[in-house]
């Protein structure tokens, strides 16, 4: 099983091409199943979790072919297996949004319960509730939804809390069922509104994505489209994170900074010096970072997904940052490795009071999800000696060379087994 070995030595300096997002990634190819005719994207990540939805598309029938890596095309004119099998949606909760693009082009649809998840529950009960309010008639049987609907029919949703996969999956259910349809408790964030873009240009009819109303006026069928993935918010905050961390200065490209404003606000109060323009953000950082205190909330507040990052950085900052997460009930795995560090974190509840350290010491620590690793990774550039991580699958779900990308701005960081 792979790990990373990584020794803290020093200040980072370069540049680093930020990928396209993995968020927006996979509800869009999740959306070839809307049409019969070609999708083509492009800034596609190359990812575990990409490849995974591509193997799912595949078994169902979807012709899917890559020109490279980065750039996937999706004919959906011989879809014949309208089925999510627990096998594939086991191993990423993310499958679910397959459900609505399925019931709305082709009136049914099985899709496997997700099952549990490190990071918490995550239950699919907004789906199931929206997709009833549109005319489905859903059935819970050996582990599978089961869902069929002649067509579905416009309706006023609002759901019982923000959830971003069940607003997606509501949408893509909606372009095409019958009437309009009015998605109230919307998720706002940049991945919803890249979905949106693109059915778009698949020709939807959709107003209000970016704000917590959206009203979709279903069509009869959407066309082919191409559409450029979003860059990726959570990889671009965690390598400013660690530039924060070790120091120095780095430019990310292929970035917009309109997409992690509450971010980049809480580095500017740790210390950091940040600029940035079209399609890029640079950060420089000379000295210790100073504690801060965040508390994660749906967009556009401060995302849960860089809660483990700060969390890293907080732990050798100067002074004592307070952490609140309200979004995951078990989102802290994190704590005890990085206590092996030497950090200084105590947890009650929801709440994490970090106490800075002047160093960390190299260890080695466990990834135990995909942002945990990511705040693992960062430390150990801040870290005497080496440390090693341990179970970075997680970590390829959903950071692309993550290894490469930071070695090229001078961290010493290599792939081992």
């Amino acid at each position: 099983m792979d790990k990373l070995r990584i020794t803290g030595n020093g200040p980072l300096e370069g540049e680093i091409a930020i990928s396209g997002a993995k968020n927006a990634a996979l509800p869009i190819l999740c959306a070839s199943l809307l049409t019969a005719d070609t999708l083509r994207l492009t800034n596609v990540p190359q990812l575990r979790d990409v490849m995974t939805t591509q193997k799912l598309l595949r078994g169902m029938g979807m012709r899917v072919m890559t020109d490279n890596v980065h750039e996937i095309e999706l004919t959906g004119a011989s879809v014949d297996t309208l089925v999510a099998p627990y096998e594939l949606v086991k191993t990423m909760r993310a499958s679910i949004l397959v459900l609505g693009p399925m019931l709305a082009r082709f009136g049914e649809a099985q899709v496997s319960l997700p099952g549990g998840c490190a990071i918490g529950s995550r239950p699919v009960d907004q789906h199931i509730k929206g997709l009833q309010a549109m005319g489905a008639e859903i059935a819970i049987e050996h582990g599978y939804i089961k869902a069929r609907a002649s067509r579905l029919k416009g309706a006023r949703v609002s759901t019982d809390m923000v959830t971003v996969t069940g607003t997606e999956n509501l949408l893509m259910a909606a372009v095409l069922a019958e009437g309009t349809s009015i998605l109230e408790n919307a998720a706002r964030e940049p991945e919803v509104v890249d979905l949106a873009e693109c059915l778009i240009k698949m020709g939807a009819r959709i107003s209000g994505h970016g704000t917590d109303t959206i009203v979709v006026e279903g069509v009869e069928r959407l066309h082919g489209a191409e559409h450029a993935v979003m860059p990726d918010r959570i990889e671009t905050g965690t390598f400013l994170c660690a530039t924060m961390i070790a120091g120095g200065k780095v430019l990310l490209r292929n970035t917009r900074a309109g997409i992690l404003e509450s971010v980049l606000d809480k580095l500017r109060e740790a210390g950091g010096y940040i600029e940035a323009g079209d399609g890029w953000i640079a950060i420089e950082m000379r000295s210790r970072p100073k504690a801060v205190s965040l508390r994660t909330l749906p967009y556009p507040a401060f995302p849960t997904d860089m809660q483990a990052q700060f969390m890293a950085m907080n732990a050798i900052a100067e002074g004592t940052g307070v952490i609140a997460e309200t979004i995951f009930e078990n989102r802290y795995m994190h704590v005890s490795e990085l206590a092996r560090m030497g950090a200084d974190i105590h947890v009650d509840g929801h709440t994490a009071v970090v106490r800075g350290v002047e160093k960390l010491s190299g260890a080695t620590v466990m990834a135990t999800d995909l942002r945990a690793s990511a705040s693992l990774v960062i430390a150990g550039l801040a870290a005497q000696g080496e440390t090693i991580v341990d179970r970075i699958y997680h970590l390829d779900r959903g950071y692309e060379h993550i290894e490469a990308k930071l070695g090229g701005v001078g961290a010493k960081i290599e792939r081992i087994q």
